[in-house]
């Protein structure tokens, strides 16, 4: 990882779910990934690291990965939010999103992304990778440079996203996967949306893929 980088994993929210912070230790600026729950505790956290939030961007649009987006929108008013552009429905309605059964939730995002788009954020490029499986939307985001991939709740450490929940796939999720394990180098760390990370090597070999 290059040395104008850091990250801090934030646990939150029900589900357990793992927010990132990922900043420009030149600049400052920062980038909020799925923050899941508690949004004063992550801008508490932003606080202590003296950061320029630029951007928040979701993997997939379940609950459990936006609840404090409106949160943090009120300390960071100018900050978009971004997400795979087949996820609008899903922010939109509680039943997709699966918030249906508690209080409901609904958010809009600002700026929708597709396979093989490149966002400039933070002095970082950053290439939008297609996976849908979990959800029909799911994106992976790769800091090629950075040899690091946020895979939200397509690819975790032994193990992959439930494909049981609206807009899921079995056969779209093994597509998926099988893209991002015999596409990208075997060192990328891989940063998911819950439990620890793991590497792209680790799990190819792991799932197969050899």
């Amino acid at each position: 990882m290059k040395e104008n980088i850091r990250m801090q994993q934030l646990v939150v929210g029900q589900i357990s779910t793992n927010c990132y912070l990922i900043q420009n230790e030149d600049t400052k600026e920062l980038i909020i990934v799925d923050p899941g729950d508690e949004a004063q505790r992550i801008e508490r956290s932003i606080e202590k690291m003296h950061g320029i939030p630029v951007a928040i961007i979701l993997t997939h649009g379940h609950f459990d990965h936006f609840l404090a987006v409106n949160g943090l929108r009120k300390y960071f008013p100018s900050v978009k939010l971004y997400i795979g552009e087949s996820e609008k429905e899903m922010l939109e309605n509680p039943v997709l999103n699966c918030s249906e059964d508690g209080p409901s939730y609904q958010i809009n995002a600002d700026v929708w992304v597709k396979e093989g788009d490149v966002l400039k954020l933070a002095g970082f490029e950053i290439t939008v990778i297609s996976t849908p499986g979990h959800t029909a939307g799911s994106v992976c985001y790769y800091f090629k440079n950075e040899g690091i991939l946020l895979s939200g709740d397509t690819l975790f450490n032994e193990s992959y996203g439930r494909t049981d929940l609206p807009t899921g796939s079995e056969p779209a999720m093994q597509e998926s996967l099988r893209k991002l394990l015999t596409t990208l180098p075997e060192n990328v760390r891989v940063f998911p949306g819950h439990e620890e990370e793991t590497t792209i090597g680790h799990e190819k070999e792991y799932e197969g893929f050899n």
